[in-house]
């Protein structure tokens, strides 16, 4: 199983923002759209960041309500990690893992092409899990 399978079941829709969108607005994007993370884009498109629910707390922690109204860019984190659509589910749950993230974004060829989560992994995982168990049952039944 890859990236691929877990975007062509879920969609490859991605919520994107622009840098100088603020950090209240982005947190309304985050709860509207009822997600955890927003890609930040330049004007070509290209990803230059992401901002998270876990980066929004901290921001406010670090800086108190007044970082609401920063552009996103003063708190997001724009050392971003990708993967692939070719990209293993067992791949990417060791990536998440290693570099704590909850979200990936996904490139091919330099463009955005979607994002997955650490629940979509596992949530594919388990499938396979499942899968194969069943194959196992069936074998033995047969």
């Amino acid at each position: 199983m890859s990236v691929r399978h877990i975007l062509n079941e879920k969609g490859r829709n991605v919520i994107t923002v622009g840098p100088q969108m603020t950090v209240r607005e982005a947190a309304t994007f985050l709860h509207d759209n009822h997600i955890g993370a927003v890609i930040i884009v330049d004007s070509q498109g290209g990803i230059s960041g992401i901002l998270t629910e876990r980066d929004v707390v901290a921001s406010v922690a670090k800086y108190g309500a007044d970082c609401l109204e920063k552009p996103v860019s003063d708190v997001m984190w724009s050392n971003v990690y990708c993967c692939t659509e070719e990209t293993s589910v067992d791949a990417l749950m060791e990536m998440m893992n290693k570099r704590r993230a909850r979200h990936l974004p996904v490139e091919k060829n330099g463009q955005l092409v979607g994002i997955v989560s650490i629940g979509d992994a596992v949530k594919m995982h388990i499938r396979a899990i499942e899968r194969e168990s069943e194959h196992i049952k069936a074998y033995i039944a047969g």
